[in-house]
């Protein structure tokens, strides 16, 4: 983990003063049953976020991102694999892309500061009971159409 942030770091500090783009992946791997089970995740659909990189992204950044987008991918047929990909069999994929501001709270000390550490991660946990609730939307949406 120390030597994540550390990368992070050297990262933020050298986009710190150019425009670019950051991609988080809170779940941190592809989703699989297997994983699903093994972390007892509480989410219905969902791994459990990892919130403490986009935090330390956040706050190397110091106030330098003012957005970010909240996307959700829901697969009608299943999660594919990258073979069904390469072969042309995922027909469907429905795509929820969010704009969400940044708001000052959310920029602290993850690492030795608990009260933001807990304030972040609630954040966090509400994004993903949010998009937990948006695939359930997305399923059923799916299922009526068939």
């Amino acid at each position: 983990q120390g030597k994540d942030i550390e990368q992070t770091r050297k990262a933020c500090e050298k986009f710190r003063y150019n425009p670019v783009t950051i991609i988080n992946f809170l779940e941190g791997t592809r989703f699989t049953p297997e994983k699903y089970a093994q972390q007892k995740s509480t989410y219905r659909h969902l791994l459990m976020p990892k919130a403490g990189g986009m935090a330390f992204t956040l706050a190397a950044m110091n106030g330098q991102l003012h957005r970010l987008l909240d996307v959700t991918i829901y697969y009608p047929e299943g999660i594919p694999t990258y073979w069904d990909y390469a072969c042309g069999r995922v027909k469907e994929i429905k795509v929820h892309i969010r704009q969400l501001p940044i708001p000052a709270q959310l920029i602290g000390n993850y690492t030795e500061d608990p009260q933001f550490r807990a304030a972040f991660q609630q954040w966090v946990n509400q994004l993903w009971r949010d998009k937990d609730d948006l695939i359930d939307s997305m399923a059923q949406a799916s299922q009526k159409l068939s």
